[in-house]
Protein backbone atom coordinates (compact mmCIF):
# COMPACT_ATOMS: atom_id res chain seq x y z
CA UNK A 1 0.00 0.00 0.00
CA UNK A 2 1.49 3.30 -1.13
CA UNK A 3 1.61 6.01 1.49
CA UNK A 4 3.01 9.52 1.68
CA UNK A 5 2.56 11.05 5.10
CA UNK A 6 3.42 14.70 5.64
CA UNK A 7 4.14 16.15 9.06
CA UNK A 8 5.68 19.21 10.67
CA UNK A 9 3.12 21.83 9.76
CA UNK A 10 1.66 24.27 12.23
CA UNK A 11 1.29 27.90 13.23
CA UNK A 12 4.40 30.07 13.12
CA UNK A 13 5.05 33.78 13.34
CA UNK A 14 6.40 35.73 10.35
CA UNK A 15 10.15 35.29 10.14
CA UNK A 16 9.99 31.90 11.81
CA UNK A 17 10.96 28.46 10.58
CA UNK A 18 9.36 25.08 10.09
CA UNK A 19 10.63 21.76 8.81
CA UNK A 20 8.20 19.58 6.92
CA UNK A 21 8.74 15.86 6.49
CA UNK A 22 7.15 13.40 4.11
CA UNK A 23 7.56 9.74 4.95
CA UNK A 24 7.07 7.32 2.07
CA UNK A 25 6.20 3.64 2.05
CA UNK A 26 4.90 1.04 -0.34
CA UNK A 27 7.14 1.91 -3.29
CA UNK A 28 10.83 2.17 -4.14
CA UNK A 29 11.43 5.67 -2.84
CA UNK A 30 14.94 6.02 -4.27
CA UNK A 31 13.60 5.76 -7.82
CA UNK A 32 11.19 8.65 -7.49
CA UNK A 33 11.62 12.36 -7.93
CA UNK A 34 9.95 14.17 -5.05
CA UNK A 35 8.18 17.50 -5.08
CA UNK A 36 6.56 19.75 -2.52
CA UNK A 37 3.47 21.62 -3.66
CA UNK A 38 1.25 24.02 -1.79
CA UNK A 39 -2.28 25.28 -2.14
CA UNK A 40 -3.60 28.40 -0.49
CA UNK A 41 -7.34 29.03 -0.07
CA UNK A 42 -8.89 30.11 -3.36
CA UNK A 43 -5.68 29.50 -5.30
CA UNK A 44 -4.37 26.77 -7.54
CA UNK A 45 -1.85 24.25 -6.30
CA UNK A 46 1.68 25.41 -7.08
CA UNK A 47 5.08 23.79 -7.14
CA UNK A 48 7.32 24.83 -4.26
CA UNK A 49 10.44 22.69 -4.65
CA UNK A 50 11.52 19.46 -6.27
CA UNK A 51 14.44 17.08 -5.92
CA UNK A 52 15.73 14.33 -8.18
CA UNK A 53 15.71 10.70 -7.10
CA UNK A 54 19.35 10.78 -6.02
CA UNK A 55 19.19 14.26 -4.51
CA UNK A 56 21.66 15.63 -7.01
CA UNK A 57 19.31 18.15 -8.57
CA UNK A 58 16.88 20.57 -6.98
CA UNK A 59 14.49 23.20 -8.26
CA UNK A 60 12.61 25.98 -6.46
CA UNK A 61 9.80 28.38 -7.14
CA UNK A 62 11.09 31.94 -7.36
CA UNK A 63 8.94 32.91 -4.39
CA UNK A 64 10.85 30.57 -2.04
CA UNK A 65 14.39 30.66 -3.42
CA UNK A 66 16.90 31.44 -0.71
CA UNK A 67 14.39 30.70 2.05
CA UNK A 68 13.37 27.06 1.53
CA UNK A 69 15.57 23.99 1.15
CA UNK A 70 14.44 20.60 -0.08
CA UNK A 71 16.40 17.49 0.83
CA UNK A 72 15.90 13.76 1.02
CA UNK A 73 17.21 10.74 2.89
CA UNK A 74 16.76 7.64 0.76
CA UNK A 75 17.80 5.42 3.64
CA UNK A 76 14.84 6.74 5.64
CA UNK A 77 12.43 7.05 2.68
CA UNK A 78 11.81 10.64 3.66
CA UNK A 79 11.87 14.01 1.93
CA UNK A 80 12.14 17.27 3.85
CA UNK A 81 11.34 20.92 3.31
CA UNK A 82 13.19 23.35 5.55
CA UNK A 83 11.33 26.65 5.51
CA UNK A 84 13.01 29.75 6.91
CA UNK A 85 12.04 33.42 6.97
CA UNK A 86 8.42 32.46 6.61
CA UNK A 87 5.94 35.04 5.34
CA UNK A 88 2.15 35.24 5.65
CA UNK A 89 1.91 34.46 1.94
CA UNK A 90 3.49 31.07 2.62
CA UNK A 91 0.28 30.06 4.38
CA UNK A 92 -1.11 27.01 2.60
CA UNK A 93 -1.62 23.29 2.74
CA UNK A 94 1.67 21.66 1.74
CA UNK A 95 1.62 18.37 -0.16
CA UNK A 96 4.38 16.01 -1.13
CA UNK A 97 4.33 14.24 -4.46
CA UNK A 98 6.29 11.29 -5.83
CA UNK A 99 6.77 10.71 -9.55
CA UNK A 100 8.49 7.99 -11.56
CA UNK A 101 7.53 7.33 -15.16
CA UNK A 102 3.73 6.98 -15.19
CA UNK A 103 3.45 6.56 -11.44
CA UNK A 104 2.38 9.55 -9.37
CA UNK A 105 1.45 9.61 -5.69
CA UNK A 106 0.21 12.34 -3.36
CA UNK A 107 0.17 12.79 0.38
CA UNK A 108 -2.78 14.12 2.33
CA UNK A 109 -1.17 17.49 3.08
CA UNK A 110 -0.12 19.42 6.16
CA UNK A 111 -1.31 22.91 7.05
CA UNK A 112 1.21 25.72 7.42
CA UNK A 113 -0.09 29.00 8.82
CA UNK A 114 2.16 32.04 9.10
CA UNK A 115 0.56 34.69 11.26
CA UNK A 116 1.29 36.96 14.17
Amino acid sequence: QVQLVESGGGLVQPGGSLRLSCAASGFTFSMYAMTWYRQAPGKERELVASISNDGGSTNYADSVKGRFTISRDNAKNTVYLQMNSLKPEDTAVYYCNAVWWKNKYWGQGTQVTVSS
